[in-house]
């Protein structure tokens, strides 16, 4: 007999999942901690399913354009962290961005993804106009960005100029645990207005964490979906934390892919209109990481169109995949892949259906 059958507790949190009734913490607690591979794939085939009822087998892609790897901050996980002096430091121009769109529209993608560290270059005047360019350029493409956090003023002005979604990870949702991933500088509480400013202005959000980043505990991801949970982002983008030689987190252990597969599964059967993307971290962590993310319940895929040095040079951890089907030049390879297993890409925005 199926064992979890058997678990009245695991039933009857299925069941308020499959039912959009919210979770407490110590039911998230419970799927987290009771992480046996048969409830895993009892959650990913459920999640399929509550997955096809909303969008069938379309998988979304979106053309991810990594246009600046200068950053001001020091976040202690990040390849890209200002005092790393090792990192290969570029800007691509106005004209290098749109000349990636261009690329990018005749291979079919409907939504370009602008993201880079937090870099002062790229003030309003500079981002307003790059928006501005690609919307005129391409009107019927979606822009989302992906640039940190900026002051109301600022994330106004870019929504104005074009921009329709963003991305903005919350990290953690415990700000003791926000704390030890982060330096003084940095603010939980600002993270938190950001994205609730964000959604204010009218923004498709997307928030989201790294699954098995140093000091997170059973506790604080049951507070991440508890966030997510009322937070109701349009997006969530999570991925296993993978460390990089130049932090000072190099030699903390990576989280795996099981734990990643498994908040993807419940976090569709949370919102089964979510945005979800099978990250570039999956598929760096394992060779077929990021099918096993479509399967587990994901719907977006990001391959990168940014020229083959700024893909080699956004080294946000180690080993970061840039080639092959994470090449948004290889996009007939990812279609037969996602054809492989019963999906197919969709030439389409792909926008929320809760706008």
């Amino acid at each position: 007999m199926n064992t979890i059958l058997t678990d009245s507790n695991f039933i009857y949190y299925h069941k308020r999942l499959l039912n959009q009734e919210p979770l407490a913490k110590d039911a998230f607690i419970f799927l987290l901690a009771h992480n046996s591979p048969e409830m895993r794939s009892y959650l990913a085939k459920s999640a399929d399913i509550v997955r096809r009822k909303y969008y069938r087998n379309s998988i979304y892609i979106r053309g991810l354009i990594e246009f600046s790897n200068y950053c001001k901050n020091d976040c202690y996980y990040c390849g890209i962290r200002k005092s790393n002096l090792q990192a290969k430091r570029y800007r691509l121009s106005k004209q290098d961005i749109l000349r990636c769109c261009k690329t990018g529209y005749a291979l079919g993608f409907r939504t370009f993804v602008l993201q880079s560290g937090e870099d002062p270059y790229y003030d309003d005047e500079r981002m307003c106009d790059i928006i501005f360019n690609i919307h005129k350029q391409h009107p019927d493409c979606a822009i989302t960005l992906s640039l940190g956090e900026r002051p109301y003023e600022s994330y106004k002005k870019l929504f104005v100029a074009g921009a329709t979604r963003y991305l903005l990870r919350h990290e953690t949702a415990n700000i003791t645990h926000y704390q030890t991933l982060h330096p003084d500088t940095m603010s939980f509480s600002n993270r938190m207005k950001c994205l609730a400013q964000l959604k204010e202005i009218g923004y498709q959000v997307g928030c989201g964490f790294m699954v098995g980043s140093p000091n997170q505990t059973l506790e604080t991801l049951a507070e991440d979906l508890l966030f997510i949970q009322e937070f109701q982002p349009h997006m969530v983008g999570i991925g296993p934390f993978i460390s990089h030689q130049n932090t000072p987190f190099a030699n903390k252990k990576n989280g795996t892919l099981e734990d990643t597969l498994l908040l993807l599964s419940i976090l569709r059967l949370m919102q089964p209109t979510l945005l979800l993307p099978a990250t570039t971290a999956l598929g760096t962590i394992a060779p077929n990481g990021r099918k096993q993310g479509i399967l587990a319940g994901a719907n977006v895929i990001m391959p990168n169109l940014s020229p083959t040095e700024a893909c080699k040079n956004y080294t946000l951890y180690d080993n970061k995949l840039y080639s092959g089907d994470e090449s948004a030049t290889e996009i007939s390879k990812l279609q037969q892949h996602m054809q492989d297993i019963g999906y197919q890409i969709v030439v389409d925005r792909g926008d929320s259906p809760n706008v």
